[in-house]
């Protein structure tokens, strides 16, 4: 592994502190996604495999992801705003600061031991014990050898859980990141009972009619730089209303822009309440997490995310001169 600021410990002697322990409260970053969830659905199962209470809270109150409902436990996730049960120790998965934890800092707070298992690179510290390897294709990846070190049979519901974070981190097996362990784990996963046809159905293979619709909005207010190797879109909420849509479908949008001929960034603008999200994918060697920090994000050289804190077309304006588009597609044109 790389060694990281974060990382104080390893995943052995992660292992045998959680096992003198009891309460669990396993919490994620806001916007989860497959890796995110996966994780820490995953190792609550193994934890609780030892007789253990575990909670999996959410970093806000909304609805989770819908395409992730297959998940094993996904309907015992709570909003962590509403969680009221005990706190001993509070683990971190798939995150690297507070800011992102949303609501369940208060329980991070109230916690005797935190713990946090991660693969994004960051400068600071948030838990007492963390270990972080960015090298790792997914977290999921991580907690995979952790249930095994924590001696929990690492049987098909641990296998779901944690094939469905390495396949969309990886994404299906396409990204940069995907390495020689990365497919050790998935075989490992599959052979322990993962499926993954019956994995990939619901997240690739099963897009509403509405995200199709926006993915026409989407190519209509694309603009590629000069050169070709940039391009910007974006998708307000007068487009989710259009097409009755929900913030799922607008999940694959970056991916359409990413896989354009020559385009070695792209970037996708979603217009949320007071605030816009932004999502970075990269071909090749560009570092798109360089570019999130920038804005106050952060993620992995190929994969990367952020949250602007203004307009749509103020965000439009701001990526496209940091992407070298002169001319991009703003809102207020479309909507002539």
């Amino acid at each position: 592994m790389a060694v990281t600021p974060q990382t104080n410990t390893t995943l052995v002697a992660i292992a045998e502190a959680l096992r003198g322990r009891d309460h669990f409260v396993i919490g994620g970053h806001v916007s989860p996604d497959g890796d995110c969830l996966g994780s820490q659905l995953a190792l609550a199962a193994a934890l609780r495999q030892a007789g253990k209470e575990c909670a999996c809270v959410l970093a806000r109150d909304e609805e989770p992801p819908h395409d992730l409902s297959f998940l094993p436990g996904f309907g015992g996730l709570v909003p962590a705003a509403r969680y009221e049960g005990p706190c001993e120790v509070f683990i971190a998965v798939d995150v690297p600061t507070v800011e992102r934890i949303g609501d369940a800092a208060r329980l991070q707070e109230q916690a005797s031991l935190t713990v946090t298992i991660d693969h994004h690179a960051v400068s600071g510290v948030m838990s007492q014990l963390s270990y972080t390897d960015p090298d790792a294709a997914s977290t999921s990846l991580l907690i995979w050898e952790l249930a095994a070190l924590l001696g929990a049979e690492r049987d098909r519901i641990v296998a779901t859980c944690c094939y469905t974070g390495l396949m969309t981190d990886t994404g299906r097996f396409q990204y940069q990141n995907t390495s020689p362990a990365a497919f050790v784990g998935a075989a490992e996963m599959v052979a322990a009972g993962a499926e993954p046809h019956v994995i990939a159905r619901p997240i690739y293979q099963s897009r509403t009619l509405a995200s199709i619709q926006l993915e026409g909005r989407n190519v209509d207010h694309m603009a590629i730089s000069e050169d070709g190797t940039a391009v910007l879109s974006w998708l307000s909420l007068a487009d989710f209303s259009a097409c009755g849509a929900v913030k799922a479908d607008a999940e694959p949008m970056v991916d359409v822009l990413r896989c354009i001929e020559g385009v070695q960034v792209a970037c996708m603008l979603r217009e949320q309440e007071g605030e816009v999200r932004g999502s970075l994918r990269a071909k090749d060697a560009v570092d798109v997490a360089a570019i999130a920090r920038e804005f106050g994000g952060g993620g992995h050289t190929a994969a990367a995310g952020f949250t602007f804190h203004g307009t749509l077309a103020e965000a439009v304006d701001a990526l496209a001169a940091r992407l070298g588009i002169e001319h991009p597609c703003r809102p207020a044109e479309a909507a002539r």
